[in-house]
């Protein structure tokens, strides 16, 4: 909070200055609105807490993020850096130099791959449901085949999903799996 500073001469002469110091507490961060993202950084998250003032630097584990717009004290916007695979710790620094973090609140993950279709062929109806297997698959994830996307995405696992074939044309298409992230893995026609 708010405290009164005052200075004192040796005569005892005195002036105080009411509210002219703040004792901040650290900040604390509590969670990212978009905890995972690509190895390539680049997209911008908000960071919800309490405590941030004007000037706060935010780190993903040890590299600094950048455009970091403190909105208000309970809200940060800043854009991903760079990062290794896997979960990092977010930092919130205060320019006092006080800090507060979230372990493991932001994921790097590497793009999902598509190896194979259990079925690689079907009715122009579409309405078959196929096996797509691959690596680095999220909840979320939705499948186009072509430009038109399938139905009934089932994420089974990180290295396999299941789906109902769209209607298409005849001949053959791309299968496209996009994660949540923006992250796409094709297997071309």
């Amino acid at each position: 909070g708010q405290v009164t500073v005052t200075m004192t001469n040796v005569d005892t002469q005195a002036a105080s200055l009411t509210n002219g110091y703040t004792y901040n507490a650290a900040p604390t961060v509590t969670a990212v609105n978009l905890n995972a993202g690509a190895l390539a950084g680049g997209n911008t998250v908000t960071i919800t807490g309490t405590g941030f003032v004007t000037g706060a630097a935010v780190t993903f584990g040890a590299n600094p993020g950048t455009g970091v717009v403190v909105v208000s004290a309970t809200s940060i916007t800043v854009t991903v850096p760079a990062g290794a695979a896997g979960p990092v710790t977010v930092t919130v620094t205060n320019s006092d130099t006080q800090s507060g973090s979230l372990p493991g609140a932001y994921t790097y993950q590497a793009a999902p791959t598509v190896g194979s279709l259990n079925a690689n062929n079907g009715a122009p109806a579409g309405g078959n449901s196929v096996t797509i297997t691959g690596t680095g698959f999220l909840s979320g994830a939705t499948v186009l085949f072509g430009a038109n996307p399938g139905t009934s995405v089932v994420v089974v696992s990180a290295t396999s999903i299941t789906v109902t074939v769209p209607a298409g044309v005849v001949g053959a298409v791309t299968v496209r799996v996009t994660n949540t992230d923006t992250q796409f893995g094709t297997l071309a026609a």
